[in-house]
């Protein structure tokens, strides 16, 4: 089949144009197989014209030795079939247009070689390489190698590949990109590309050369960058010096805000304390009112609480008292403006003889205070004070006329504090009751026929006025039944339960007279001994009386009555009587002189008699 190419004898790789002839060495038939050569540039199916082909054809085959005619070969184009050199000829010069082009490079055809001059002998058309530089010599010098080109990699389909980052000069400033190796430049003048080899080829097979296509360009992520011999890279992009050094600009700048903080707090604290105290004087930024009632004039009525309380305080004092070994606080209440103070006998006794008492009165003002008497039968004492005027006198009531429910305010200093005022209600009334006997022998033990109230009494309450509705004295506070002790004096600590116990005010103004008038008071007596052990319903007249005396007195109210021995008595005007105890409360309840009416029982008779109580001093 005709597919435009010549079918004449093709030009052998040995065959080149000689000088004459000479003797060729036949090649090694293994080593370089027959290699067709194609038309030069220019024809389109026979060789150009003018120029001689070879047509000896090998007897044997490719492997065939050629006759001995004289041939001429057409030189081919330089390219990756070059024809190998003779071993014993010239080297032929390789024209520069021949040369295998980068890529992408245009190829200008090669031009045409004139006819052969017989006769004369053929220039070779290449000098002689001095290098024996491939294809016409041994091996020698190469081209130097190409820039190290390390792969990156390649990111996928449709992924945008960002610039590479190439660090930076060293002073923060990004260093540019390392510009991309160019396409290696045609070899110069003289430089023959490295043997290729020969590949085998049917001997009637014509190949056409392909025509050369430019080659696309090396891919972007090619490039000539090497991480590891990069410059520096800095952590951040912002040139200056490196991190933790202590420059002298970081202190002087640490130095101005040390004491731009110091000034900002001394401001502030000025600020702020002119702020706090403006709003301490004047209630704040804004000021704010509530609504609030006016001021009235304070007046109250007379027989309310607070009535009471403004009536009789200035009237009330506060007794500091202090001894030898013990010291105690009471209360008292101004008897007349001379300064003489109704108290108890409890209450001064702890200054003894030549103890210490002081008078605080309700405004603040003091006064020594000097005992006038005491009864610790009756629990009362007088002192007086001196050289204080202005003293008001709390008007004395009358307690036969108190009823059980009475309202009633208690004024007095409990646990030290002054001008306390409670109230409450008269809750009983004639209630025997006993305090003292700390000596053990019975002479201190106080008789009281006293008033019941619940109104709150503490400790440092005894000798206050408990007053009534008009703001009188109706009793004298004395005792307090604890929970923890029964009935006490104010001996005991325990508080108040709503027991409280006052002596009545008739008892207390004729023991106060007498006081007044001779340091002693008076006792009621009937004369006779009572049985204290004894455990029945009445009081029991002893057998003996104390020192080996008759328990009866000769001569006395109950021996002139006709009182004996063992006798029971269980009345005292009409009213019942349980124990020895609550027949003497009976009897000091009245003064001496007085006429009692008495109900007894001898030997399970029941007898009624009739005395006049004596007299005798009390300690």
């Amino acid at each position: 089949m005709e597919d435009g190419k010549s079918t004449g004898p093709k030009a052998k790789w040995w065959s080149r144009p000689t000088p004459g002839r000479a003797t060729r060495t036949t090649p090694d038939e293994s080593s370089f197989p027959v290699e067709d050569v194609p038309p030069a540039a220019g024809s389109a199916g026979a060789p150009t014209a003018g120029l001689p082909v070879d047509t000896a054809q090998p007897s044997g085959g490719e492997g065939s030795v050629p006759d001995d005619s004289r041939a001429t070969a057409v030189p081919a184009a330089a390219g990756p079939h070059a024809p190998a050199a003779d071993a014993t000829g010239p080297v032929p010069a390789v024209p520069a247009q021949d040369r295998t082009p980068a890529s992408g490079t245009p190829v200008p055809e090669a031009p045409a070689v004139g006819p052969m001059t017989s006769g004369q002998p053929m220039k070779p058309l290449h000098e002689p390489d001095e290098y024996s530089t491939p294809p016409y010599g041994g091996p020698g010098p190469w081209a130097p190698a190409p820039p190290v080109q390390r792969p990156v990699p390649t990111p996928a389909h449709g992924t945008s590949v960002p610039p590479q980052y190439t660090g930076t000069n060293g002073a923060g400033t990004p260093a540019p990109l390392a510009a991309a190796p160019a396409a290696p430049a045609a070899p110069a003048p003289g430089f023959t590309p490295p043997p290729q080899q020969p590949q085998a080829q049917h001997p009637q097979a014509q190949v056409a050369p392909a025509p050369l296509q430019p080659q696309p360009a090396q891919p972007t992520q090619w490039l000539q960058y090497d991480p590891w011999g990069a410059p520096r890279q800095p952590l951040t992009t912002n040139p200056g010096p490196p991190l933790g050094a202590d420059t002298g600009r970081k202190k002087q700048r640490r130095g101005s805000l040390l004491v731009g903080a110091v000034l900002l707090a001394l401001v502030a604290g000025g600020i702020g304390g002119g702020i706090g105290a403006y709003v301490e004087r004047n209630g704040g930024l804004t000021r704010i009112e509530l609504p609030q009632a006016g001021r009235d004039s304070g007046g109250r009525a007379p027989d309310s609480v607070a009535g009471i309380a403004a009536s009789a305080l200035p009237s009330v004092v506060t007794l500091h008292v202090s001894g030898a070994g013990e010291s105690g606080t009471g209360t008292g209440f101004v008897l007349d403006k001379s300064g003489h103070i109704l108290t108890n006998n409890h209450v001064v006794a702890p200054a003894g003889s030549s103890g210490d008492i002081t008078v605080t009165f309700s405004g603040g003002e003091t006064a020594r205070g000097e005992i006038v008497g005491k009864d610790s039968g009756y629990d009362l004492a007088v002192v007086k004070v001196t050289g204080v005027s202005g003293l008001k006198p709390l008007p004395l009531g009358n307690s036969d006329n108190v009823r059980v429910g009475d309202p009633v305010v208690a004024i007095g200093a409990p646990f030290d504090l002054s001008n306390t005022v409670t109230s409450g209600i008269i809750s009983a009334k004639d209630r025997p009751i006993t305090a003292g006997g700390e000596k053990g022998d019975g002479s201190d033990i106080s008789y009281v026929d006293a008033l019941q109230t619940d109104a709150p009494i503490n400790p440092g309450n005894s000798g206050g006025p408990l007053v009534d509705g008009k703001a009188q004295v109706i009793g004298i506070n004395s005792a307090i039944r604890a929970a923890d002790s029964g009935s006490s004096g104010e001996g005991g600590q325990a508080g108040s339960i709503g027991l409280g116990f006052a002596i009545p005010i008739n008892q207390g103004k004729r023991v106060a007279e007498e006081l007044i008038a001779t340091g002693r008071a008076t006792h009621p007596v009937i004369g006779v001994t009572l049985d204290m052990k004894y455990t029945g319903d009445g009081a029991r007249v002893g057998t003996k009386g104390a020192g080996g005396n008759p328990a009866v007195t000769p001569g006395g109210p109950g021996a002139k009555a006709g009182i004996r021995p063992g006798d029971v008595i269980t009345e005292v005007d009409g009213r019942r009587v349980h124990s020895g105890e609550e027949l003497i409360v009976k009897i000091r309840a009245h003064r001496p002189g007085d006429r009692l009416d008495l109900g007894l029982t001898r030997g399970g008779k029941d007898l009624s008699i009739s005395l006049t109580l004596g007299s005798a001093t009390g300690t």
